[in-house]
């Protein structure tokens, strides 16, 4: 799948491809040379002006810094809302609950597990859009979206009309506006990519730490409903945001059209058309590796930003200012994010996905180390190192999807892995609920949310190898082929050689 029409990206840029240079003297025709050659000549040189402008390097900079600033908004005001969720779980509790229904955390916590997973269940449809019509489009569209599932949220009377406007509208309308900001920077950055996702999404952190305070006032005067009203600004400004997602070059459609009308009359050597859904990608190895260790590793990952403040409210009754907690996770997550986005750009390849490795690693083990903090100064520093790690693995997500699939195909694979990061954020958190309903405490959710942090990051152990293997096959075919070229043009050589001994042998008798 190749990137969208309307904004060629990393994998299409926007210079145009050198006129075919005329033939060499000694490849002019022969003076016994039939119509035919001259066919064939013809056919070649109009299937190379067919094959379209050759790709450019993406331009490191320009406008491509105010795209950084838009898509960091973008990361801001979705993920930064999505964070700080535990306030507004704890207000929705105090706002819809009821003391006579034992399963009000279970039935609570489906609100932002479905708008979480909903985010990422629509990442494979929201990856064709953004190949048929635009980043831009996709993005002001979406952003709109969700600006009326937030605010229709905050006329609801009850729980259950939340899992319609906020868990299905305004997540879905936040994926649509949300995934256009990953690929567009692949269209402008390649050297600085590494670095400038960190800093995108840093910006879901610096909102992760003012959110909270803005929640805890706003909440604490005007209520749940104004509230969300008041998030109606983020989501409007987004609108604005997506209008910076501008093309390239936008003559390339022209350009396209222009061609087409030859193509009837050559022999052509397309690639394949576009399909909507691009599966052939799982024939990827490592990237099929890569789209099971992820969700895998993401069943207890999203436990924490729900159910952490509930849990701090019933262990540290007495702590005032208790959002700092989810503060500490923002502030070291914003330092992740741009340490390790920085990092990865000196790591080879593939091998970035070692750092991912590692970040999963201590998200399980601090996941399961929440519970055993008994002093508040403890858990705050628990959050600390989980947020520099969950920055980590944030910040190289799409690094590692152009590393194994390409440019071309980078839109579809993250989209697809998205969509299957899906069902485990959305299950993770009602399943913990759950077990705080049955059982009194979240002790044992938070040691079960460990768990798959841990396996998923040893599946991914394996990426590395398997892409290395691949390239190896891959090369050895490719030195294979050049053989059998070299020692073809070798027996032709030999062959004409022989031939013009025999004819200059037969002149002479």
């Amino acid at each position: 799948m190749g990137p969208s029409r309307e904004q060629p990206g990393a994998a299409r840029g926007t210079s145009e491809a050198p006129p075919p240079s005329p033939a060499p003297v000694g490849d002019a025709a022969l003076p016994g040379s039939g119509p035919s050659d001259d066919t064939e000549a013809a056919a070649e040189k109009v299937e190379v002006e067919l094959a379209g402008p050759e790709p450019r390097e993406p331009p490191e900079g320009g406008w491509g810094w105010l795209v950084m600033l838009a898509a960091m908004w973008c990361n801001g005001s979705v993920f930064g809302i999505q964070n700080a969720c535990g306030l507004l779980f704890v207000s929705m509790l105090e706002t819809f609950g009821s003391k006579d229904d034992d399963k009000m955390v279970f039935k609570t916590a489906w609100v932002s597990s479905l708008s979480m997973g909903m985010i990422f269940l629509c990442c494979p449809i929201v990856s064709v859009f953004t190949d048929v019509v635009g980043c831009r489009k996709t993005a002001v569209v979406g952003a709109a979206v969700g600006f009326i599932g937030l605010m229709s949220s905050s006329f609801v009377s009850s729980i259950e009309p939340l899992y319609l406007t906020y868990g299905v509208i305004f997540a879905c309308g936040c994926s649509f506006a949300y995934q256009p900001s990953l690929v567009i920077l692949g269209h402008y950055f390649k050297k600085r990519l590494g670095l400038v996702n960190g800093i995108v999404t840093a910006g879901s952190s610096l909102f992760t730490i003012l959110l909270p305070l803005l929640l805890r006032i706003l909440i604490d005067s005007t209520g749940l409903f104004n509230t969300l009203r008041a998030l109606c600004i983020f989501m409007f400004v987004l609108i604005l945001a997506g209008f910076t997602y501008r093309p390239l070059d936008s003559s390339v459609k022209h350009k396209e059209s222009e061609s087409s009308r030859f193509s009837l009359f050559s022999r052509k050597k397309f690639s394949p058309p576009k399909k909507l859904f691009n599966f052939a990608i799982f024939k990827v190895t490592a990237y099929a590796v890569w789209a099971v260790g992820i969700p895998l590793a993401l069943f207890g990952y999203f436990v924490p930003y729900v159910h952490l403040m509930k849990h701090v409210n019933e262990t540290f009754q007495e702590e005032k200012n208790k959002e700092v907690v989810l503060m500490s996770i923002g502030v070291t997550s914003g330092v992740g994010r741009l340490l390790f986005g920085r990092i990865a750009d000196y790591v080879p390849g593939v091998k970035k996905v070692y750092l991912q490795v590692l970040s999963f690693f201590f998200i399980g083990l601090m996941s399961m180390m929440i519970p055993l903090c008994r002093v508040f100064g403890a858990l705050i520093a628990v959050c600390l190192i989980m947020g520099l790690f969950d920055g980590c693995f944030i910040s190289i997500m799409a690094p590692i999807a152009f590393a194994i699939v390409g440019a071309q195909d980078v839109s579809q694979a993250i989209g697809f892995l998205l969509g299957l990061m899906s069902i485990p954020m959305t299950v993770g958190p009602p399943v913990a609920g759950l077990l705080r309903d049955k059982l009194g405490s979240y002790n044992v959710a938070f040691y079960l949310a460990g768990v798959p942090p841990l396996i998923g990051g040893a599946v991914l152990c394996f990426i590395p190898w398997i892409h290395s293997k691949k390239q190896r096959e891959i090369q050895k075919t490719i030195g294979g082929e050049k053989m059998e070229k070299m020692l073809g043009n070798q027996n032709s050589l030999l062959s004409s050689s022989s031939e013009i001994f025999k004819k200059e042998s037969d002149s002479v008798i």
